[in-house]
């Protein structure tokens, strides 16, 4: 009888974050990732000629991302030219979907080493300029479909917020918890565990003498007065989204992250770490016009699928890609405040669309590391009303 493969974290990084048209403006995305990938290797110590694949996650697949960013990412980061690439788009949880794709294919056989990654910098190839072109991507069939009501991402947070009944102080606290448990993570030298430095480039791409190798997005003197003094996100009928604002929003950024998946037996015969295994995961979709929602739904077949709970969980991830979406989970699945984005979130840490779903796994096992802890759930809400959960077991 053949024996069951498990699907094993060796590593896990991610870079330090920058604001968008901040501190890592001056990278071509494809560098950057090449530059995790290369420090993903030199941590592990792995023969890079054993890799046997590389899958990237990445949403704004257009000008400086496109034409297969993880494979050119390969090319630039030194890494052998026998190592195959390709790059996926399942929108905010691309990597995580990434993350899926490799895990599985651990388990069947197919890899038995293999990295997932995740890059995306907004401030050179921004939010929605894959979108252009032709009538756009939405069609008539399509928006026929959803009655027409393409919504802006804000209006669909207020919307769930509503329901929810979130007001506009619950979602200004929890931003607030945000940036303090991120501020909190990165002055005790938590965050130094899995962020790999990055060393600054000017405008024209000449390294300088200057490493970013902290958050740039957090706000240390965040507090609820200049919160409720942000106006609406949304400029344009601001009414629809009122409660909606920069502060409690996930911020736009530039990084990249990676891990090295690999076959149990194959890792220990290679003398690689073992640091967590993939346990479960699961893929969910609903609503494509109300596209935030999905996490609570994905969240439930996980649990129904695996017969877990939520107080089985040791800490839990969910993508703060607003505060409404976060504590609209929360509010449905009731899970200790003090094991829920314990080190913050995309709110204070940012959210490089690609990258950031690798970054919460990188985030959650250096969590579990740091407290004792044993498994961990992630989540996140994605581009078209859909959403990935995964359950990861710590263990080294």
């Amino acid at each position: 009888m053949t024996s069951i493969r498990e699907a094993v974290i060796v590593d896990v990084v991610r870079t330090a974050f920058g604001k968008r048209k901040g501190a890592l403006a001056g990278w071509h995305p494809t560098d950057l990732l090449g530059f995790t990938l290369r420090n993903l290797l030199e941590r592990t110590g792995v023969d890079p000629e054993r890799i046997e694949d590389v899958v990237t996650g990445c949403i704004t697949q257009s000008g400086e991302q496109g034409c297969n960013v993880g494979r050119n990412a390969v090319v630039a980061g030194g890494l052998p030219w026998t190592v195959p690439a390709t790059t996926v788009d399942r929108q905010c949880g691309s990597s995580q979907q990434a993350l899926h794709f490799v895990a599985a294919s651990v388990m069947s056989g197919m890899y038995d080493l293999a990295i997932v990654a995740g890059v995306e910098s907004m401030t050179r190839a921004p939010m929605a300029s894959n979108a252009r072109g032709g009538t756009g991507p939405f069609s008539p069939s399509f928006l026929e479909a959803i009655d027409n009501r393409l919504w802006a991402q804000f209006r669909v947070a207020q919307q769930l917020g509503q329901e929810a009944g979130l007001t506009r102080e619950d979602l200004d606290a929890y931003a607030l918890q945000s940036h303090q448990r991120a501020a909190e993570a990165t002055r005790s030298g938590h965050f130094a565990r899995e962020i790999v430095p990055v060393p600054i480039k000017d405008e024209e791409g000449h390294l300088t003498a200057d490493t970013l190798s902290t958050d740039e997005g957090i706000r240390y003197d965040a507090s609820l007065e200049k919160l409720a003094a942000l106006p609406p996100a949304q400029s344009w009928e601001p009414e629809t989204a009122p409660d909606i604002t920069a502060g409690n929003s996930s911020q736009m950024t530039d990084g990249a992250a990676a891990a090295l998946i690999a076959d149990r037996d194959t890792a220990e015969r290679l003398g690689l770490p073992v640091r967590a295994r993939l346990r479960h995961f699961a893929v969910g979709a609903e609503d494509p016009v109300l596209v935030l929602s999905a996490p609570n739904r994905v969240t439930r077949m996980l649990l129904e699928r695996t017969g877990m709970k939520i107080g089985d969980f040791d800490a839990i991830e969910c993508n703060e890609a607003f505060a409404s979406i976060a504590l609209r989970w929360a509010r449905e699945f009731q899970p200790d405040p003090d094991i829920y984005n314990p080190r913050g979130g995309a709110i204070a840490i940012g959210h490089p669309l690609g990258a950031s779903g690798i970054r919460m796994t990188a985030t959650l096992l250096n969590h579990l590391e740091a407290t004792g802890g044993r498994l961990g759930l992630q989540t996140m809400c994605e581009g078209g009303g859909q959403a990935n959960c995964t359950v990861i077991e710590r263990l080294g």
